[in-house]
């Protein structure tokens, strides 16, 4: 870092901001839609909205509301209103560009202290910061080009996401042959399809958890799957693995092109976690194996449930402790619509799997850009690179904001 960077804490960079006579607003008065956004210390961005004009903070901006419990650190340069508790208004003195210092604060490492407030901690915490201020805005500049990449690649993949279940709901319900449509228990489907429940399609495996207390059974070749892993349509491996020996005490090996769907667990709160497996995988007991038997892929079998999730996950119930669980009875009286041959049920898989590589593309880039941008953090807040190496012509005009 070169002599034109000064240290400080990041106490001794405030000013006081004083936001008196502005009330905060109650979480149950939230509103989906409104005027001014309400920023509270959640993960989100932006936590609801209200129409009061008594809660509004107009001045000065821009300011940096920062999560006391939470340490998330959120720019403003439009008028807000606070949540109701644990956020902390900052502003720095007119040497240090707000949204310089806004990066240098994320920048920070600040350990969790549990659910206990951070403000000072995060006040004895020192920064550097150039002290030129056009250098600062050009280091912001960067930093938040960066995020606004990120961002786009965010927005993209929510649209593919809304793409790919309009598409799912239109191949389910109509097919891809233009056929007249026919009512059933379920709604409309093809008029050459039937629906067919899930045992007359596939096997139903259990698996199990060996001892985790013997050494042997686990950190094998085999891929054991658990609730956590059923996050994407397909699955080539698993967190944990286990040995022949595991699987032979207390586990089950599912052929490839077997669908898993989690049974029991948390994961059933908030979507339907079901996957096809492209290897040979173990499971756990709180995960059911679908094993075709009808000449129809697992790909397709797993698309057919999971459009259908709504239904299934009505079914599930509840246990004291709050567990979800789907019961095998339902389980075994899902039924699913089904075209009259593999050929047409191959076709509609390879539409959704081309949806899936476009959000998998998308996902990648994501993931590419936020290390990207976590390194540029690091490296523009230490002073390991100079803005100067950029080119900074090739940023498209910013409104100096972040992402």
């Amino acid at each position: 870092m070169s002599a034109e960077w000064e240290t400080t804490t990041v106490g001794q960079c405030l000013v006081p901001v004083s936001v008196a006579g502005r009330s905060k607003i109650q979480t149950k008065d939230y509103k989906s839609a409104g005027r001014y956004p309400i920023i509270d210390q959640g993960q989100q961005r932006i936590a609801g909205w209200t129409d009061s004009p008594d809660a509004v903070i107009d001045n000065p901006l821009p300011l940096i509301v920062f999560g006391d419990h939470s340490r998330t650190f959120k720019y403003l340069d439009e008028p807000f209103a606070r949540g109701a508790d644990g956020t902390q208004l900052l502003h720095p003195v007119d040497s240090i560009d707000p949204l310089f210092f806004f990066y240098a604060c994320r920048a920070i490492d600040l350990q969790s202290r549990g659910y206990n407030r951070h403000f000072t901690l995060l006040k004895e915490k020192e920064i550097a910061y150039p002290s030129d201020r056009v250098v600062q805005h050009n280091i912001a500049a960067v930093l938040s080009r960066a995020e606004r990449a990120i961002a786009v690649q965010d927005e993209i993949g929510q649209l593919l996401e809304k793409v790919k279940s309009a598409s799912m709901h239109q191949l389910f319900t109509r097919g891809l042959r233009g056929e007249p449509l026919q009512e059933s228990e379920i709604g409309l489907i093809p008029e050459s399809w039937e629906l067919r429940p899930i045992p007359e399609l596939s096997d139903v495996w259990s698996g199990g958890t060996p001892k985790r207390s013997n050494a042997d059974y686990w950190n094998g070749d085999i891929p054991w799957v658990s609730g956590k892993d059923l996050k994407q349509p397909a699955l080539d491996d698993a967190t944990d693995h286990l040995s022949p020996l595991g699987v032979d005490n207390g586990s089950r090996v599912a052929p490839a092109d077997s669908v898993l769907l989690l049974v029991r667990g948390m994961g059933l709160a908030k979507d339907l976690p079901v996957a096809v497996i492209n290897r040979p995988m173990a499971f756990n007991q709180d995960v059911k194996a679908l094993v075709s038997k009808a000449g129809y892929s697992g790909s397709f079998l797993r698309s057919a449930i999971y459009a259908g999730k709504d239904r299934l996950l009505s079914q599930l119930a509840t246990s004291a402790h709050g567990t979800k669980t789907l019961n095998l009875h339902d389980l075994a009286n899902f039924v699913v619509p089904t075209p009259p041959t593999a050929d047409e049920a191959d076709e509609i898989v390879n539409v959704l799997e081309t949806l899936d590589r476009k959000i998998d593309l998308h996902r990648l880039k994501r993931g590419v850009l936020d290390q990207l941008f976590k390194s540029l953090l690091h490296k523009l807040m230490t002073g390991e690179v100079s803005v100067d190496d950029f080119d900074l012509s090739a940023l498209s005009s910013t409104d100096g904001s972040p992402a």
